[in-house]
C-alpha cells in the first residue's frame, strides 16, 4: 500500500479530513526476538526490568537468559509454532517472560483479562482454541484455581501431563504461577527448568524461520459492548508501534518507565514493555494491579523518567492526601491513553507531575494500539485539547455515514490505515469485514473532528452521541465543562431513551473527597456554561462507575441501570 504523505510545508491548511503521517523513521522488519537480541548486544548490563512487588531487578543479559529458559521450557512441554498460549494473570515477571518467550518460538500469546469470571474465561479460551494456559493462582478476591476447576474438573484427576477437558476441548496443559502445588497443573518454576540442551538448540533453529508478518498475539477487545473479539496482531504490528511511540516520547536507554497499567492490554504490553525494549530502557512494575501509593513510591524509589496511565489513574494519584510528599521530579514523559483526557487534568499532569513531555495516545486494540499521538513540542493547546495527528506510516480520515471524507471541522467516524491495523479478528471473517473495509480502512466507531493541521479531537463514540429533539449532543463537551468545576472529580454523560425527545441527557458525577455538591448546584453551574438542551435531564452523584480493567467507563451499563431505575419509578 502506498502512503500519501502530507507535510506542513506543502499540505496545510487541509480542506478535507484526511492526514497521512510521515514516512520516517523506517519500519522495522525484525521479529520481537531479533530486536531483543540487538538490544542485549548493545546494552547487556543496563537495567531491563524491575518488579517492585517481587523484588526482581534484572539487566538485559539476565532478562534474555530467563526468557530463553522459559522458551525452551515451552518447547519441552510441546508448544509448537502457531499454538495459542493463554496468559491469565495480573502484572508480574512471569507475564513478561511469557510475552517474550512465546515471541521467541512463534507461539501466539493470548492475553486474558485478570477480572474474567469462569464464563468469560471459557468463552475466550474456546474462541481462539487456547492449548496452553499460564495462570496466576489468585488475584485479589478471585481464586483462579477454583474457577478453572469449576470449568474443568478433569484437571483435578490429572498429574502434569496433558488433560482432556469437556468444557475446554482445546486445552492440553495448564501452568500455574505461585507457591501452591495444584492438581493437574505444572508449576511455573518447573517450566523454567524443563528445557534441555536439545530444546535450547531448537530455539535457535526456530528463530531464523520466523518472520515479522506472522501472528504473535491475540488481544481481546475490552468488552465495553457485547462479547469481546480476538484482535490478531503480528510482530510487525506491535513492535513497530512500540518503536514509534518510543520515538514520540524521545525515549533512550537511559529512561525508566513506571508501568502501573495492566499488561494484558495493549497499553501495558506494547506501550509499556515494547516501548522499553525498543530503546533498551528499563520497565518498572510497581504492583500487580494499580495502586496509587505503590505507583508514586516506585516513581520516587526507581527515579522513573516516565509514567503511564489512564486518566482515572492520574486522578487517583493527584487526589492522594499526601501526593506532595512523593518526589516525582525525575518524571519527564509518559503516555496517557485508554480514554479521552480532560483538558484540566492534562494541565495538572504537566504542572504537578513535571511531565511536560507527556503524550496523549489514541487508537484501539485493532491498531496495535496507537494510530494518533501528540508531539512533545506542539503548542500546549494541541497537547491538551487533541489526541495529536496520525503517526508515521499511518493514514487517518474522518468520514460520514456514507463513508465519504468530511470537510475539515466536521464531525465523523475516525478511520485508520497502515502497518498498525490488525490481521483481523481470529477466525471471524464476518466481524473483520464489518470493521476493516475493502480499501483496508479500519473503522473505529469513534467520532472525531480534524483541524487544518491534521490534529484530531475526539468528541465521543458514534453510539454515545445523543440526539435530543433533533439536536446532536456530544457527551465529551459537557464532561469537559464539568471537569473545570473545582469540586468535580469525574463526570460521565450518556443518553437514555425518551418518548418525547427521542433521547434525554443523563449525567453520573463523582465529587471530590470533602466537597459538597448537589444536583441543583450542578444544574445551575451547567446552565451558565451550556445551551439549555445540553443540560442533563437526569443527574446522579455516585461513588463509582462500572469500568473495564483498563479504566474505560462502561456507559452501556450506566444506561441500563438508569433505564431500569426510571422504569421502576414510573411503574410504582
Amino acid at each position: 500500500m502506498t502512503l500519501h504523505h502530507t507535510t506542513p510545508s506543502t499540505g496545510f491548511p487541509l480542506t478535507q479530513s484526511y492526514f497521512s503521517g510521515p514516512e520516517s523513521p523506517a519500519l522495522s522488519e525484525l521479529t520481537i526476538g531479533q530486536h531483543l537480541d540487538k538490544i542485549v548486544d548493545k546494552y547487556p548490563h543496563h537495567d531491563a526490568i524491575v518488579v517492585s512487588h517481587q523484588n526482581i531487578r534484572w539487566d538485559y543479559q539476565t532478562y534474555q537468559k530467563e526468557i530463553d529458559r522459559v522458551a525452551a521450557g515451552l518447547l519441552a512441554i510441546g508448544v509448537e509454532k502457531g499454538d495459542r498460549v493463554g496468559i491469565w494473570s495480573p502484572n508480574n515477571i512471569e507475564w513478561a517472560l511469557i510475552q517474550m518467550a512465546t515471541a521467541r518460538i512463534g507461539a501466539i500469546m493470548v492475553c486474558l483479562n485478570p477480572a474474567y469470571r469462569p464464563g468469560e474465561l471459557a468463552f475466550a479460551l474456546n474462541n481462539v482454541q487456547v492449548k496452553f494456559l499460564v495462570m496466576a493462582q489468585q488475584f485479589k478476591s478471585s481464586d483462579y484455581v477454583q474457577m478453572l476447576y469449576e470449568l474443568a474438573p478433569e484437571l483435578k484427576q490429572g498429574g502434569h501431563s496433558e488433560v482432556n477437558c469437556k468444557a475446554l476441548p482445546h486445552l492440553a496443559r495448564v501452568i500455574s504461577i505461585g507457591e501452591k502445588q495444584c492438581d493437574g497443573m505444572l508449576p511455573f518454576h518447573e517450566l523454567q527448568q524443563a528445557g534441555g540442551e536439545q530444546d535450547h538448540a531448537r530455539l535457535q533453529q526456530i528463530a531464523v524461520t520466523l518472520t515479522a508478518d506472522e501472528a504473535i498475539n491475540i488481544q481481546f477487545t475490552s468488552g465495553t459492548t457485547g462479547n469481546p473479539k480476538g484482535a490478531t496482531l503480528t510482530h510487525r504490528n506491535i513492535l513497530n508501534n512500540g518503536l514509534l511511540v518510543a520515538e514520540a516520547m524521545r525515549f533512550s536507554q537511559h529512561d525508566r518507565l513506571c508501568i502501573p497499567v495492566p499488561l494484558y492490554h495493549c497499553f501495558g504490553m506494547v506501550l509499556g514493555n515494547l516501548v522499553c525494549l525498543a530503546r533498551g530502557a528499563c520497565a518498572v512494575y510497581p504492583c500487580e494491579s494499580f495502586d496509587p501509593v505503590a505507583t508514586l513510591r516506585a516513581v520516587e524509589t526507581e527515579k522513573c523518567t516516565g509514567l503511564h496511565g489512564v486518566p482515572t489513574m492520574f486522578i487517583a494519584e493527584l487526589e492522594l492526601p499526601n501526593f506532595a510528599d512523593f518526589n516525582v521530579s525525575t518524571l519527564r514523559t509518559g503516555v496517557m491513553a485508554g480514554s479521552t483526557c480532560p483538558e484540566e487534568l492534562m494541565r495538572k499532569v504537566h504542572n504537578l507531575f513535571n511531565m511536560t513531555d507527556v503524550v496523549i495516545g489514541y487508537g484501539q486494540t485493532e491498531c496495535s494500539p496507537i494510530n494518533h499521538i501528540t508531539d512533545t513540542d506542539a503548542p500546549l493547546e494541541k497537547q491538551v485539547k487533541t489526541v495529536g495527528r496520525a503517526m508515521a506510516h499511518t493514514e487517518v480520515k474522518i468520514v460520514n455515514e456514507h463513508n465519504e471524507t468530511v470537510p475539515i471541522g466536521s464531525p465523523g467516524e475516525i478511520c485508520a490505515r497502515g502497518y498498525c491495523v490488525m490481521q483481523g479478528y481470529w477466525d471471524d471473517e464476518a466481524k473483520t469485514r464489518a470493521t476493516i473495509d475493502s480499501q483496508q480502512w479500519l473503522h473505529s466507531g469513534d467520532l472525531g473532528v480534524m483541524d487544518e493541521e491534521g490534529y484530531v479531537t475526539i468528541v465521543g463514540r458514534m453510539k454515545d452521541m445523543i440526539i435530543r429533539g433533533g439536536e446532536n449532543i456530544y457527551p465529551r463537551e459537557i464532561e469537559e465543562v464539568l471537569y473545570l468545576h473545582e469540586d468535580v472529580s469525574d463526570a460521565a454523560v450518556f443518553g437514555i431513551p425518551d418518548d418525547k425527545f427521542g433521547e434525554q441527557v443523563c449525567l453520573w458525577l463523582k465529587v471530590k473527597d470533602g466537597a459538597s455538591l448537589d444536583e441543583q448546584a450542578i444544574r445551575e453551574y451547567l446552565k451558565n456554561e451550556l445551551a439549555y438542551f445540553k443540560v442533563p435531564r437526569y443527574i446522579r452523584i455516585v461513588d463509582a462507575y462500572p469500568m473495564t480493567v483498563t479504566g474505560k467507563i462502561q456507559k452501556f451499563k450506566m444506561r441500563e441501570t438508569m433505564v431500569s431505575e426510571l422504569t421502576q419509578t414510573q411503574s410504582a
